[in-house]
């Protein structure tokens, strides 16, 4: 086939040729040839496949799109001379179709076997008639050709003064067109489907078997995967790997290879660590611990892309900072990197960085940070150096490679890293080609080893969400961190084996606990041991009116009236209209005797009992106050109506406090920045939840500059979500379950409609009901199972196209959003192999742990809890003979509520115990349900005070006994079974819903505190008279009221501290005695 080249492409880059030369002068990119009188670019034979692409022929390249070997061209200022072969001139001829800026003249040389022509004398003749010329004088060619160029030049008596042109030859390539971007972005698609579906997971294979291959044949394997041989023998490109990746379908494979052979080097490769690109892997062994540097680069169509990865197993605290200081610095440059900056600017803010953040790593900071690729591999012209000064500009494509080498780990052995992209820059910032495997907790890994079960935990690095070990052996599960591996030592197993789950969950709940109560003395110290308080009601200001002018009509009259509009009752007293705020009232009520109607209008004063509410501060409580007033009148109707009109008033007024106090953590968001210059990532046809009013549709996503958007289908609603709002990021797959989800938890509250909302969630419907059930064409001619089979394929397949699409979209999001924000977003997928049945709102529901949080996505209400802001977890009712136990969540935040979830079926105790243990969460277990309402009031009145008296450790750790948190007086209490009767009114009485069914024996519970002091209690049976009180001798001789009101008081202080503390109905005190 008869190659067709690009005339008008050609023609297109001929003219930047000459505008650039034209226009150029000593001070712009185009000074070297700026007094150049003519342009001279040589072609030999080609290279060898091992010798890096030269840069004349990566401009022959890019200008005539092929390679030509043996072509000279010679630009002048008005004309193009082309010397070729005669079979290279009939392709070359298509140059004079495509309208070139100057004309073309192709001097054709003769075959091998015929008489010499004078294409060659011809063009020597032009080159020396100029007396400066642009060449790549660096450059030396070899070849039949290049041999007749030199003894031709050598008669040449004024011989041109030869410049070298490589800077301006860099300058014409490295602004790429749309063409260029797009091979570009597939070569670097290439190179990250290799590294995320290929490299990284044959090193975990390698890693988790102890595997015994050399560096070497590890990355000959990796170039395996592009295929092999052109003869009967070959095989093609490794489909399982790259149908993985995004937008390969229609690659042309013959057009791809490595740039180089990928680099894979360890802790044991005998020539140390090399950051540059031509080091070499090793024959020696792959090291299964340590740090692992990763290179490879692929090139399609005669473009560049490269990527490099730092792989640490096992490291250390420094290892994992170092790292994410080179993922921070990253999206620092990532953002710094647009047009205008220089190549010196962008390296001195990298060194500033690193100043910044870490100035003892400035000495072992890379002395570059990477180059300008293309058809060049590294065109060091845009080499990313303090001494650069050339502008970068928009569509320039860099290899941005950052790393630190010879840093000393623990045991003082060397060891490097880096972080190698691609990337493109644009107006405002960069954006990356390349990308995956670079999150902390995709690189680094954990052996799962006793050794590392031992060491003490850390509250800021969160130990991976695991399963109970089954016969001792370890899983293999993903951590906060990075991933464990498992270890199939025999040492190791029988280790796991000797030491049990419970023993291992004791020793480290032991030491959880310990940690706790220092951290509470930490933070509570005496001077703010109310610290923790939660604010308590302030004294409310309100004004009826401003003066008597403000009064209306109706006030006149002197008859009982309500402004609504004031929120006020006008009362008629002795001849003077006295208004009221609604605030001061408390209640009204009415009632009927003989002809007349009485109106009794009650008053907030103090010292009223308000039940489980506080009592309403006042200004100056010690002033005289109102409590009442009562009316009568033979109007009973208007009574009626008054009564209405105050009671009213009072709900509505309420209502909007109630609003008010649930819209104060509102937020309003800053206006979202829509995105320009390129189309913003979408996800169509997708639900939102909370839903928008109107009729249920699908819209869309998009991903904005600093926030995404829904867009509902007719455009009329939408909701905007800011990246710096966003607190926890989630992709649940549809696998066993009817949704796909993306779900964003955000840090403060917006308003979607008329409703407030914490979590917005991005739905699909995995299922399919789009199908004809009633038969169709393909049942005619079927028969058996062999249709049902074809639809479970394709819901199958259906299924993993959603799982993908959903799951890209969220890390394109999370993506943004940490490049938006600075603050590193991940995405969290749900363990469902660790979930566990409960019932936290109403309905029983499937919760799921993650990296970070509980959640239960699939149906509001949604539940998101932050593990980081669990303070303890107690399991309550935790019984041999009951199926279920309910689980409390006590934040850190001790003036939120904690969290209840209840009916968790007994099965899945020790599930939920080591899942919590292994997030280093302190846990309690108990037989009863606590009353955690009083407690956390205690508690927040003084939380100095709670830590001293011994804090959590009332409750004590796993399997403990509940114990009191401080020394109680004895007090009788009747027996749940001494007095059934009076027992069951109790718990009609004050049933609940947070209250268990389960009832603990009250003598158990205070056994311990009897005995500490003698108790009072003359010792008869409560049950032959429950309804009665016994006395002793002391009581008959009779106190006096003070100190009856005194006792009693007293003794109903501790009656609610008890029932607070074991949830227990007391019902009857016999009584108390001190």
């Amino acid at each position: 086939m008869a190659v067709q080249i690009n005339k008008n492409l050609i023609s297109a880059r001929l003219k930047s040729i000459y505008d650039g030369w034209n226009n150029a002068s000593l001070n712009d990119d185009f000074g070297s040839i700026a007094n150049s009188d003519a342009l001279l670019l040589l072609s030999g034979d080609p290279a060898g496949e091992d010798e890096p692409v030269r840069k004349g022929t990566a401009f022959q390249t890019w200008l005539l799109g092929y390679e030509f070997p043996s072509t000279f061209l010679l630009f002048e200022k008005d004309k193009l001379f082309i010397l070729c072969s005669a079979s290279k001139a009939k392709f070359l001829q298509q140059i004079k179709d495509g309208n070139p800026p100057v004309p073309v003249e192709i001097l054709i040389q003769a075959k091998a076997k015929e008489p010499p022509t004078d294409a060659l004398p011809k063009f020597i003749e032009a080159y020396s008639s100029h007396r400066r010329v642009a060449t790549l004088v660096k450059e030396s060619c070899s070849g039949k050709l290049m041999n007749e160029w030199n003894q031709g030049i050598v008669d040449i008596i004024n011989k041109p003064e030869q410049v070298d042109m490589a800077p301006t030859l860099s300058t014409l390539m490295s602004v790429k067109d749309e063409e260029e971007l797009k091979t570009i972005r597939t070569a670097a698609n290439l190179t990250s489907t290799l590294l995320v579906h290929h490299i990284v997971v044959k090193l975990e294979t390698i890693l988790d078997k102890e595997a015994k291959i050399t560096h070497e044949q590890f990355a000959g394997q990796i170039e395996m995967r592009i295929g092999t041989g052109d003869d009967e023998g070959a095989k093609g490109p490794d489909m399982k790997v790259w149908s993985k990746g995004r937008g390969l379908n229609d690659v042309d494979w013959g057009s791809t290879e490595f740039c180089y052979t990928p680099i894979i080097q360890s802790r044991s490769t005998s020539t140390g660590y090399d950051l540059r690109s031509t080091a070499e892997s090793s024959m020696d062994p792959i090291a299964h611990k340590g740090v692992f540097l990763i290179a490879v680069g692929m090139r399609y169509k005669g473009y560049c892309a490269n990527l490099g990865r730092s792989i640490i197993v096992d490291p250390s605290k420094e290892q994992e900072e170092i790292y994410n200081l080179l993922v921070s610095l990253q999206s620092e440059l990532v953002r710094e990197m647009k047009d205008g900056k220089t190549a010196r600017d962008i390296y001195q803010r990298a060194l500033e960085y690193v100043r910044e953040k870490k100035p003892e790593l400035e000495k072992n900071f890379v002395k570059n940070i990477g180059s300008g690729i293309g058809i060049e591999f590294r065109d060091s012209a845009y080499l990313l150096s303090p001494k650069n000064g050339r502008q970068i500009k928009t569509n320039m494509v860099f290899n941005l490679a950052l790393g630190f080498s010879d840093l000393l780990d623990e045991s003082g052995k060397k060891y490097s890293l880096h972080l190698v992209d691609t990337l493109r820059v644009g107006p405002d910032k960069s954006t990356l080609f390349t990308d995956g495997v670079k999150s902390p907790k995709d690189t680094l890994f954990f052996l799962n080893t006793a050794e590392d079960e031992v060491e003490k935990p850390s509250k800021s690095s969160k130990q991976p969400p695991t399963k109970p070990l089954v016969n001792g052996s370890p899983v293999k599960n993903k951590t906060v961190g990075g991933k464990v591996l498992r270890n199939k030592t025999r040492s190791a197993a029988q280790e796991e084996v000797l030491v049990t789950t419970a023993a291992k969950i004791k020793e480290h709940q032991a030491q959880l606990h310990g940690n706790l109560q220092a951290a509470g003395l930490a933070m509570y110290s005496e001077e703010g041991g109310n610290g923790g308080e939660k604010e308590g009601k302030g004294w409310k200001r309100f004004q009826s009116y401003k003066g008597e002018s403000a009064f209306p009509k109706e006030a006149e009259s002197l008859r009982i009236s309500v402004d609504r509009k004031a929120q006020t009752i006008i009362l008629p007293m002795h001849g003077f209209a006295v208004p009221f705020h609604i605030y001061t009232i408390k209640n009204v009520s009415k009632n009927d005797e003989g002809d007349y109607t009485y109106l009794r209008i009650n008053f907030q004063t103090p010292g009223q009992l308000a039940g489980k509410k506080d009592d309403t501060p006042f200004e100056d409580p010690d002033a005289t106050f109102v409590r009442s007033v009562t009316y009568r009148s033979l109007d009973g109707h208007r009574f009626d109506t008054i009564s209405k009109q105050i009671t009213d008033l009072k709900k509505e007024v309420n209502k909007r406090e109630q609003q008010k106090k649930e819209m104060a953590d509102v937020i309003e968001q800053d206006v979202l920045v829509e995105l320009k210059g390129r189309r913003p990532h979408k996800l169509p046809e997708v639900f939102v939840r909370p839903a928008l009013d109107g009729k249920r549709l699908p819209g869309e996503v998009e991903i904005h500059q600093n926030g995404l958007r829904y867009q509902s289908p007719m455009g009329s609603q939408k909701i905007d979500v800011l990246f710096g709002n966003i607190k926890h990021l989630f992709f649940q797959p549809c696998d066993k379950e009817l949704l796909v989800i993306v779900h964003i938890h955000l840090r403060a509250p917006i308003m979607i409609g008329k409703k407030k909302a914490h979590d917005i969630q991005f739905f699909r419907e995995a299922s399919d009901v789009q199908f004809d059930e009633t038969g169709n064409r393909k049942r005619k001619h079927r028969y058996g199972d062999e249709d049902e089979i074809e639809m479970e394929q394709q819901e199958r397949k259906r299924r993993q196209m959603l799982n993908k699409e959903f799951k890209l979209f969220a890390e394109r999001l999370a993506e943004a959003a940490s490049t938006s924000t600075g603050e590193t977003l991940e995405v969290d997928i749900p363990f469902r192999e660790l979930s566990f049945e409960g019932v936290p709102f109403r309905t029983n529901v499937r919760l799921q742990p993650t990296t970070e949080c509980l959640v239960h996505l699939v149906e509001p209400p949604f539940l998101v809890v932050t593990l980081n802001e669990i303070e303890i977890a107690s399991l309550e009712r935790v019984q041999f003979t009951l199926k279920q136990f309910d689980l409390v969540l006590i934040f850190k935040d001790f003036t939120k509520t904690p969290l209840h979830i209840n009916s968790i079926p007994s099965a899945q105790l020790d599930d939920v115990k080591n899942w919590l243990d292994s997030v280093d969460i302190p846990l309690s277990e108990g037989p009863v349900n606590l009353n955690w309402g009083p407690i956390m009031k205690t508690i927040n009145e003084s939380p100095y005070d709670f830590f001293q008296q011994g804090g959590w450790s009332f409750l004590g750790g796993t399997g403990a006994e509940v114990r009191f948190p401080f020394p109680l007086p004895s007090l009788p209490i009747i027996h749940e079974k001494q007095n059934a009767d009076v027992q069951r009114q109790s718990d009609a009485d004050e049933e609940s819903d947070t209250e268990s069914e389960f009832e603990a024996d009250p003598e158990d519970l205070v056994s311990e505190v009897s005995s500490a002091e003698e108790s009072a209690y003359d010792g008869s049976d409560a049950s032959d008279d429950s309804g009665s009180a016994s006395f002793d001798e002391e009581s008959d001789d009779g106190d006096d009221w003070d100190e009856l009101e005194r006792k009693a008081a007293k003794c109903k202080t501790i009656v609610t501290w008890i029932s607070a503390v074991v949830n227990l109905r007391v019902v009857n005190v016999a009584y108390c005695g001190f």
